[in-house]
């Protein structure tokens, strides 16, 4: 059993047969959608995130490994490994510290400490540190060497200081100790550069602010860095956040002279070394624990922002689909007019148009009667909205139109927009529509994702769908590698019809390529539908091992075999044929008979191959076939007279969807199109240490009104509905300034709602008049 499968087994809390299996189903090849479906019992198991994790801890450790291996050749060819060395390089499981160990033999640039070296100085460097009763000045006369650039005694004493502050700074022990003192006590300090006070407004909250490094939350560090990339705010390390005395000797300068031996008691040397001690500190040690340091919150911060936008994207994949019904798409535009798509049950555009109810065209009645004439003619049973800017007044249009055609029984329903602008100018949209405007293609977009967000969803760059958190802040290439591992759990979870999915749906299947999930569609096109899982190996490129990855993950329905319908592998309809067999059924007979699947035991039906946890997955699929594993479809209805920021008052009650959450709380779309946050303090009446324990992206939610600052863009809101609203401050008061900041403006006082949104035009708000009356 290696190292590696061992301690991934104690950091996962398995065994390590289980860790091994895995690795050797994953090194051939295999996905994690398959291990954690098809794969229980070689891996005891796993399920899809303990596997995720152990495919990320196994990559690490080989690069250590791999690194290790590389550091220890190259020490070895210098003739300076030493068995004690080796015993430490082989010790360490972390990269941090095998660098620590690798610092001195690194192959570097010339430094003062070597040039001091070169000209003989390192026999006087040893003899002050070992013996401090040696006077420095009359020890170092016996160095001077014009030649090799040390003409005085200063010069020497300063060279042969560079040789120890050095030798300081590359010592493993001693950094590690350092590292553990200021990662459990030091600050990050932020200040304002000068001047820039108001052009850098929006991070004002850390003009002057400081947080332990070991505590700061990844929101916050983000935030920090964003405003030093943006050259508004200065960061450095605070290593002695308690110390109040400037001058005083920091703990860190302490910390080396203790793991070096060294107290100060008046001997001739012990001025010279404790100013060696001070430099190697705040010239070598600090600087360089600063930079790493902030690179380790850096890192953490980036890892949490991530983890956060995976979790909010997977909500959003997993939300409820409203099904297989004919449905308007509506793209809301004010100049350029609502885009408007209708598809079918299935997703195939039946017709599309643009309408122009607002300014400067103000068509309201014509944008009345296009859209009614439209869901009369295709039957529409819903109706998409975009919630993008103006999303509210066509919300109002289209509702007046269903209350002055009360024959159309459509359902109306907001929903993201995000990235349906990227996915209408992709290449491929162009290649789906290649006859439809681009404007348009938006509203397909919009529609079809009310139908089934994970279908629609998975064409756009997860990235774009704007569900993270500082997302442009963090490594994109981790980024993209976290959240296609979440579009791919999703999409393997649901499942995919064979015969409908669009090639982008397909490439998320376990096992295939965007190629071969090309050639699928090229073949179904030329050849039509799938009749049977096994039409599959006639497919270009599609052997064996991809087939046997991502069969169970296709459905296809009122096909040949009954059980194509189903999760239930290929692999193991030998089993479901035997049970109908035994009992003298048919396959198709024993589907959804819960009765007959209840009356046996699994425990007869394992074999050498397929063992109880298979069977029994197979039993409950046999069961439920093809059960989805998303939600109910259910909507949320805005406060109808609640369109802007200017119309909220504090103490409302609203209903509105989660559309984002973050470490410190989540964001709610109360229709006004500027979301609010609800704080991690004001989810619930209990404490929350992670939002997600309370809110999903999605989930719909009643929340209370507390604070409307306009000149800011923020709402704060509480899901707790007794919270009392913030009492507004009077005109004429500022904010209490914060420490070293300016004084705050006061807020500006709400400007009157207009009797109707210009940009609606007085057209607009008559008819939608009438058509309440």
């Amino acid at each position: 059993m290696s190292s590696i499968t061992q301690q991934i087994a104690n950091e996962l809390a398995v065994s390590s047969q289980q860790v091994q299996a895995a690795i050797a189903l994953l090194d051939d090849g295999a996905t994690v959608p398959f291990i954690s479906r098809y794969r229980k019992e070689a891996t005891g198991g796993l399920d899809d995130t303990q596997l995720r994790n152990l495919a990320s801890r196994l990559g690490y450790l080989r690069e250590l490994q791999d690194r290790r291996a590389v550091i220890l050749a190259s020490i070895r060819d210098q003739g300076k490994l030493t068995d004690e060395l080796e015993r430490a390089i082989l010790g360490t499981e972390s990269k941090t510290e095998l660098e620590d160990l690798y610092l001195p033999f690194k192959p570097k640039r010339r430094t003062k400490g070597q040039i001091a070296i070169e000209a003989g100085l390192e026999p006087l460097a040893d003899a002050l540190f070992t013996d401090q009763d040696l006077d420095p000045e009359q020890q170092a006369t016996q160095y001077v060497n014009a030649e090799a650039g040390f003409a005085d005694t200063k010069a020497v004493l300063e060279g042969a200081r560079f040789i120890l502050m050095e030798r300081f700074a590359e010592d493993a022990a001693l950094l590690k100790k350092v590292r553990d003192y200021l990662w459990n006590n030091a600050e990050i300090n932020s200040t304002v550069v000068a001047g820039k006070e108001t052009e850098g407004a929006k991070f004002r909250d850390y003009f002057e602010f400081s947080e332990g490094l070991k505590k700061i939350p990844s929101h916050r560090a983000l935030a920090l860095f964003r405003g030093r990339n943006e050259g508004f705010l200065q960061l450095k390390l605070d290593a002695d956040p308690q110390q109040d005395d400037p001058k005083a000797r920091s703990y860190g300068e302490q910390l080396i002279a203790a793991h070096v031996g060294f107290s100060e008691q008046g001997r001739p040397a012990d001025a010279w070394l404790q100013q060696t001690v001070q430099w190697a500190w705040r010239i070598k040690i600090l600087l360089h624990m600063e930079t790493e340091l902030f690179g380790t919150v850096r890192e953490r911060a980036e890892l949490d922002a991530i983890q956060i936008f995976a979790n909010n994207l997977k909500d959003l994949l997993m939300a409820a689909p409203a099904g297989a019904k004919t449905t308007m798409g509506l793209d809301p535009g004010v100049r350029t007019g609502i885009k408007v798509a209708v598809v079918d049950s299935t997703g195939k555009v039946l017709g599309t148009n643009t309408v122009f109810p607002f300014q400067p065209q103000n068509q309201v009645d014509k944008a009345m009667r296009t859209l009614a004439g439209m869901c009369k003619q295709h039957k529409v049973e819903l109706i998409s909205i975009g919630n993008g800017t103006h999303s509210r007044e066509t919300d109002k249009l289209v509702e007046a139109m269903l209350k002055a055609s009360p024959e159309i029984k459509a359902a109306k329903v907001m929903v993201n927009e995000a990235g349906a602008s990227i996915y209408s100018a992709s290449e491929l949209a162009a290649k789906e529509f290649p006859d439809l405007d681009v404007s348009l293609r938006g509203a397909v977009s919009i529609a079809r994702r009310l139908q089934d967000p994970l279908a629609e969803l998975v064409k756009i760059e997860p990235k774009s769908i704007g569900v993270g958190q500082y997302q442009h802040d963090v490594s994109q290439a981790q980024l993209a590698h976290s959240l296609d591992a979440v579009v791919e759990d999703c999409v393997n979870a649901v499942g995919v019809d064979l015969n409908t999915a669009s090639m982008p749906l397909l490439a998320r299947v376990a096992g295939l390529s965007k190629t071969m999930a090309q050639n699928i569609v090229v073949h179904r096109d030329s050849n039509g539908r799938f009749n049977s899982r096994k039409e599959l190996l006639k497919v270009a490129r599609m052997g064996p091992k991809s087939f046997e990855q991502a069969a169970g993950f296709l459905r296809i329905t009122n096909g040949e075999q009954p059980l194509d319908a189903s999760a239930v592998h290929p692999e193991a309809y030998p089993i479901v044929e035997r049970i109908a067999k035994q009992h003298d059924k048919q396959v198709a007979g024993i589907i959804g008979d819960t009765g007959f699947l209840k009356s046996l035991n699994p425990a007869d039906y394992v074999d050498e191959r397929f063992g109880l946890p298979t069977v029994k997955d197979i039993f409950s699929e046999l069961d439920k076939p093809g059960r989805d594993p998303r939600p109910e479809f259910k909507t949320a209805t805005f406060k109808e007279g609640v369109d802007t920021m200017q119309d909220l008052k504090p103490g409302m009650t609203l209903e509105g969807v989660v559309s984002n959450v973050a470490a410190f709380g989540a964001f709610v779309d109360i229709g006004v199109h500027q979301d609010g946050l609800v704080h991690v303090s004001a989810l619930a009446d209990k404490f929350v240490s992670d939002p997600r324990d309370v809110v999903k992206a999605g989930d719909i939610v009643k929340v209370k009104v507390l604070e409307v600052d306009l000149q800011r863009k923020r709402i704060s809101l509480s899901m707790r509905l007794n919270d009392e609203p913030v009492a507004a401050a009077p005109a004429a008061a500022a904010k209490p300034a914060a420490k070293g900041n300016k004084p705050a403006a006061a807020k500006p006082k709400p400007a009157p709602a207009p009797a109707a949104n210009s940009a609606m035009g007085s057209a607009f708000a008559d008819a939608f008049a009438k058509a309440k009356k």
